[in-house]
């Protein structure tokens, strides 16, 4: 028995249209927060990825693209406390954000103010972090939601002040955490594009 095999060459050609490179920015941040008791020892850890509202990414590229000469205000840095809260959302703004309550003053926790003022290493690799941990002294205690960052013209370190834009805010990843009188909380961002 005799076996053949017959030999063919084949070929095929594919077309693609509009085809195009894409690159995208998203602007996205997270804080990192350690809580230290009065006793010096580490009570948690826990990180937030921040939501960077609408405002916050409007107000970024307008004093990047349309600037000529801007120097910021602040960023400031608060804590949301967990009184009447019910959401933090991308339409927050500094003025108005109906699901959350700055801590400090009226809202447990209260902290020694005022807001903490953020101070970054240069830009690498597409990300920005502050140059030092932010300390917060807790001097009442309470529950704290998260973080948020405010910046620009009328932003203020004054604890409940509505001036300024709401760059970003966001929510402990484990859940809310408890702190009390002599907590200190040690509190890193990071953004990136």
């Amino acid at each position: 028995m005799e076996e053949k095999v017959n030999a063919q060459d084949v070929a095929g050609a594919t077309v693609t249209r509009n085809a195009s490179l894409v690159e995208e920015a998203h602007a996205e941040g997270f804080y990192t927060v350690e809580c230290i008791g009065k006793d010096g020892k580490i009570k948690w850890r826990d990180t937030i990825k921040n939501l960077v509202t609408t405002v916050g990414k409007n107000h970024m590229l307008d004093t990047e693209f349309a600037g000529s000469s801007y120097s910021v205000t602040g960023p400031y840095m608060g804590l949301i406390s967990s009184t009447s809260y019910s959401a933090v959302a991308a339409g927050d703004t500094m003025a108005s954000h109906a699901g959350w309550l700055e801590a400090g003053n009226a809202n447990a926790p209260t902290y020694t103010a005022p807001r903490k003022t953020v101070a970054f290493n240069a830009a690498s690799a597409g990300s920005k972090a502050t140059s030092s941990a932010l300390s917060y002294a807790i001097t009442g205690t309470g529950t704290v939601k998260g973080l948020f960052i405010v910046l620009g013209s009328g932003a203020s370190s004054t604890v409940d002040n509505t001036g300024g834009t709401l760059y970003s805010a966001g929510l402990f990843s484990g859940g809310d955490k408890a702190v009390a009188n002599g907590d200190t909380l040690n509190v890193t961002w990071t953004a990136s594009l």
